[in-house]
């Protein structure tokens, strides 16, 4: 069964920034386009930003210009570079295939910005 595993959250300062890191464990994970997602308390999951497999990337208005979403397929991981963060990016975060997700999701890594 395909795993998605996320990876790099943590607590940071407003301004601060984190990186994260999913891994699939799926060979042909090269071949499809990419998402992270977040969802915060209260609210429905969203998507924050996509790669596709010709590495052409987009990003929700709400993060634009301060995260950068990258991948590396020899690794079969892709990542979210954080910048700039804010208390609103605070949210558990994962990985998959968008725009829905078609893969099962995985537990998700917590991102907290507070002072």
């Amino acid at each position: 069964q395909v795993q998605l595993v996320e990876s790099g959250g943590g607590l940071v300062q407003p301004g601060g920034s984190l990186r994260l890191s999913c891994v699939a464990s799926e060979n042909s994970f090269r071949g499809y386009a990419m998402g992270w997602y977040r969802q915060a308390p209260g609210k429905e999951r969203e998507l924050v930003a996509s790669i596709t497999s010709r590495y052409i990337t987009n990003y929700a208005d709400s993060v634009k210009g301060r995260f950068t979403i990258s991948r590396d397929n020899a690794k079969n991981t892709v990542y979210l570079q954080m910048n700039s963060l804010k208390p609103e990016d605070t949210a558990v975060y994962y990985c998959n295939i968008p725009p829905g997700g078609s893969r099962p999701w995985g537990q998700g890594t917590q991102v907290t910005v507070s002072s």
